[in-house]
């Protein structure tokens, strides 16, 4: 079966402040257990802000090394889920799902991309 991963984008300027409410956490928590025990959920976590983050760079045969935050990013990976499932439209209908236990306040957007294998 393919695996896909989730990236969850959020705009961390525009995030709440006080993070994920309890109410948030709890609806979270059962959608998590109800993806593990359909084996569809191989793996999910948050991320640091990008202030904990690093970027290296590769060009012309050098690398570079930057400290966050990154100012000039609109959207950043606020964390990621690794599903498998039958096909990309059920990848989807998950990730929906994930999408839709947030309350209205969150601007979240996952984009779905199939897992290259071999």
């Amino acid at each position: 079966m393919p695996r896909y991963l989730s990236m969850i984008r959020i705009d961390e300027n525009n995030a709440p402040a006080e993070g994920p409410s309890e109410a948030l956490m709890g609806r979270m928590g059962e959608l998590i257990e109800e993806m593990t025990k359909a084996g569809v959920l191989l793996d999910t976590a948050g991320l640091t802000p990008t202030s904990d983050g690093v970027r290296v760079h590769w060009e012309g045969g050098k690398t570079s090394v930057t400290d966050g935050p990154f100012t000039e990013s609109k959207e950043v990976i606020g964390g990621y889920a690794l599903l498998q499932a039958k096909d990309k439209a059920e990848a989807v209908e998950w990730t929906k799902r994930f999408l839709q236990v947030h309350e209205p306040f969150w601007t979240v957007t996952c984009e779905v991309r199939e897992v290259v294998e071999g």
